[in-house]
């Protein structure tokens, strides 16, 4: 399986995420609890978050031609295979949200090689949704070209395409993170900006916020933050795949002066301010960071 198709694997890959997000989205009402311990991040870890780690690296180990599988979860990737993609996952992207019954998600990103990897070595990242209904999100192909399409998700795992995916030219919603008072001046003076233009739309679950940039417009962060300069996501895990994404879909990432994509990877746990969504706007907010 060593010499397969980095984008056919990938395909395998999403199939793989897809066909047991049922069973990661069944588990998560008894798993409510937090754990001992904590995570490589610092952050506490529920055990819904442990579940869906673990089901999902069985699920990638399964699939034909992945070598590595690698988790917010988990301090060091782990060999699954002989093959030389490497699958980058956040099992449960915004799990805090379980305790008040919010949206969540899984998000995966699929490198044509050793991690960490820059975001110009993805072949394929996606995310799934566990909203009202479970949807995935998901593009096969070089960063900036590749299609992305939306797929309802069925009780099976079986995935069913939606559509395509284009940011709409006229934006509608944004969302940051981060406490306000931790903001940089310049950016607070960027947000006062948007919110004159745009509604307020923020979850608390980095991928929710993304899919609605998707689906309507706008513009998502994750700023540097005057305590944290690096901001809180991490490149490996939801920088590069939401990077990806946005930018598949005609849209525009930027650290704040550059495409998120461009980042040189120098670990696995590394941050990265994330900032997504319409091109217009995040050239803005670049001016804005100047």
């Amino acid at each position: 399986m060593a010499g397969r198709d980095p984008e056919a694997v990938a395909e395998s890959a999403l199939d793989a995420v897809a066909a047991v997000a049922p069973e990661v989205r069944d588990g998560l009402p008894g798993r409510r609890r937090y754990l001992d311990g904590e995570n490589p991040s610092g952050e506490r870890v529920l055990a819904a978050d442990v579940f869906a780690d673990e089901l999902l690296e069985s699920a990638l180990g399964d699939a034909d031609g992945v070598g590595t599988y690698a988790s917010e979860e988990r301090a060091a990737p782990v060999d699954v295979g002989d093959g030389a993609v490497s699958v980058a996952v956040d099992p449960l992207d915004g799990s805090s949200n379980l305790r008040s019954n919010n949206p969540m998600g899984t998000v995966v990103a699929v490198y044509d090689g050793p991690l960490p990897a820059s975001g110009r070595d993805l072949v394929a990242a996606g995310f799934v949704l566990y909203g009202p209904v479970t949807t995935m999100v998901a593009g096969v192909g070089p960063p900036g070209e590749a299609a992305v399409d939306e797929f309802l998700v069925g009780d099976g795992g079986d995935r069913e395409e939606l559509g395509a995916l284009h940011l709409p030219d006229e934006p509608t919603v944004y969302g940051f993170g981060g406490r306000v008072p931790d903001w940089p001046a310049d950016f607070a003076a960027y947000v006062d900006e948007v919110e004159d233009e745009l509604k307020l739309r923020y979850g608390g679950a980095m991928i929710a916020d993304v899919s609605q940039v998707l689906a309507y417009g706008g513009v998502f962060g994750y700023p540097a933050l005057e305590s944290a300069p690096d901001g809180k996501l991490r490149l490996q895990f939801e920088g590069n795949p939401v990077a990806y994404l946005v930018e598949c879909a005609g849209g525009r990432s930027s650290t704040g002066d550059g495409s998120i994509l461009d980042v040189e990877a120098t670990g696995l746990h590394q941050r990265v301010p994330v900032h997504v969504g319409n091109a217009a706007l995040v050239e803005r907010l670049e001016a804005a960071l100047a």
